[in-house]
C-alpha cells in the first residue's frame, strides 16, 4: 500500500483577500475580486476587466517584509507561502528534509517591462534593477530565502497546470522518501505581456467571465499565489498535528491537440481525471465535488465538460469554477483551486459559479450557483489544463 500524503497548511493571496479567511469570507459573500485595472499598466485599461490583489507593490512589501524593489511576483509568493508555512513552522524537526516547489509562468516579467520600455528609447535608459530578477526560477528562490528552505528549490513551468504540477511533483518525492516536508503552489503576477498575449489570441472577455455558461466569452485574467503544506506519514506523527486531508490522487496528461487550444473531444482531460480516480482507488461516484478549470473560453468549458460527460456520465457530482471569483491566475491557478479544494473538503463546503444562467447547449451541465455548508463530501476533484494540452487532475480525500 502506498505511504499517505498529508495537507498540514495552506496560505494563498488574490483578488478576493490577502489570506485564506478573507478569500473565505469573499465567497460566502458571493464577492468576486475582478473589476477595473488599478495597478497594471496598460492600453486595455478602460477594455478588459482583471483580478487584481489590492495592494499596491509598497503595500506587499510593508505585508510581507521584503524589499519593495523585487518583483511583484516575488512579493505575492512570499505573501502565500508565509501563511502556508507558520503553520508548521515551529514544529519542523532539524532531521526533516523539507522543500520549496513554486510554479510561475510570467516569472519577473512584471518588472521587465519597465525596463525595456526605457531602453527602447534610448539604449542607456532602463534601470537594470528591473531585469535582474526577470527569470522563472527567481520568485521561488526569494521565497526559499524567506523561509529558510535550503534542501530542496525547484520551479515549474507548464503554463496554467504549473501549480498542479508542482503540487503532484511534491507528493510523489514524499511518497518515495525523499522529502518529509515539502511547501508546494505557484505564483503570477498580471503583466502587460501576458495581457497583450492574450487579447492577440481574442480569448479575454470585455465583460466579467461566465465559466460554463453558453454565452460564454473569454477568461478574465487574474494574479495572485496560494500554497499547501505537504507531509509524509513520519513527519505528521513527530508534529503531532492534525492535517486537513490527505492527497490521495493525482495524474498529468499531455494531449498535444494544439499550442493553445484544448482537444474538442476532451481526451487531456479525460485521461487527467481518470488516472487521478485510478491513484486515488477510487469510483467516479466518490467524487463530491469538482473545482472545474473552467476559464470562460469557448473552447477550454466545452472541451472539460465533455470530458467530464465522458467519466461521470448521468451522475455529475457537484461543481464550479471558482475563477469566476479570483480571475484566471494562470501559473497560480492551480494552487489557489487546491487551497479552495482542500477547504471545501475540510469545512464541507460548495463555491457558487458566479453569473451562470444557462448550460451550454449540447451538454446541459449546470454548475452549484449558491454557496453552501455543512455538505458531506469525502473526495474533492481539482482539475488544471493548461496551454499545448497539459493536463493535470488533482485528488483530494477526507482523513
Amino acid at each position: 500500500m502506498e505511504k499517505p500524503v498529508w495537507i498540514g497548511g495552506v496560505g494563498m493571496i488574490s483578488a478576493i483577500g490577502n489570506s485564506v479567511p478573507e478569500a473565505l469570507q469573499a465567497i460566502e459573500q458571493g464577492k468576486s475580486g475582478i473589476g477595473p485595472m488599478r495597478w497594471l499598466p496598460s492600453a486595455h485599461k478602460d477594455v478588459f476587466p482583471v483580478a487584481e490583489v489590492k495592494l499596491s507593490n509598497g503595500d506587499l512589501a510593508d505585508y510581507t517584509g521584503m524589499p519593495c524593489g523585487i518583483t511583484r511576483t516575488a512579493l505575492l509568493g512570499v505573501a502565500a507561502a508565509t501563511e502556508a508555512f507558520k503553520s508548521i513552522e515551529h514544529l519542523l524537526h532539524p532531521t526533516f528534509k523539507t522543500g520549496l516547489l513554486s510554479a510561475t509562468t510570467v516569472g519577473g516579467m512584471d518588472k521587465t517591462t519597465h525596463f525595456f520600455k526605457e531602453f527602447l528609447k534610448n539604449q542607456s535608459g532602463g534601470r537594470l534593477r528591473n531585469v535582474v530578477y526577470h527569470e522563472c526560477g527567481s520568485p521561488t528562490e526569494l521565497v526559499a530565502e524567506k523561509l529558510g528552505i535550503r534542501d530542496f528549490i525547484t520551479t515549474i513551468s507548464t503554463a496554467c497546470s504549473s501549480s498542479a504540477n508542482s503540487i503532484m511533483m511534491a507528493a510523489r518525492m514524499i511518497q518515495h522518501g525523499m522529502l518529509d516536508v515539502a511547501i508546494a503552489g505557484g505564483v503570477d503576477a498580471l503583466s502587460t505581456f501576458t495581457l497583450n498575449g492574450f487579447n492577440t489570441l481574442m480569448i479575454l472577455d470585455k465583460a466579467y467571465c461566465r465559466p460554463f455558461d453558453n454565452s460564454r466569452n473569454g477568461l478574465n485574467l487574474g494574479e495572485g499565489a496560494a500554497f499547501l503544506v505537504l507531509l509524509s506519514e513520519s513527519a505528521l506523527k513527530t508534529m503531532g498535528i492534525e492535517p486537513l486531508c490527505r492527497i490521495s490522487g493525482w495524474h498529468n496528461a499531455t494531449d498535444a491537440y494544439h499550442q493553445t487550444a484544448s482537444s474538442p473531444d476532451g481526451i487531456g482531460s479525460c485521461i487527467a481525471m481518470r488516472g487521478a480516480l485510478e491513484k486515488a482507488r477510487l469510483q467516479p461516484e466518490d467524487i463530491g465535488y469538482i473545482n472545474v478549470h473552467g476559464t470562460g473560453t469557448v473552447n477550454n468549458d466545452q472541451s472539460e465538460g465533455t470530458a467530464m460527460k465522458q467519466i461521470f456520465g448521468e451522475k455529475m457530482p457537484r461543481f464550479s469554477s471558482s475563477k469566476s471569483f479570483t480571475g484566471h491566475t494562470l501559473g497560480a491557478s492551480g494552487g489557489l483551486e487546491a487551497v479552495l479544494s482542500v477547504l471545501a473538503l475540510k469545512h464541507g463546503l460548495i463555491y457558487p459559479n458566479l453569473r451562470f444562467s444557462t448550460p451550454i447547449e449540447g451538454l446541459g451541465l449546470v454548475p452549484e450557483t449558491h454557496f453552501q455548508t455543512g455538505v458531506d463530501i469525502r473526495h474533492v476533484l481539482s482539475n488544471s489544463f493548461g496551454f499545448g494540452g497539459n493536463c493535470t487532475s488533482l485528488l483530494f480525500s477526507k482523513n
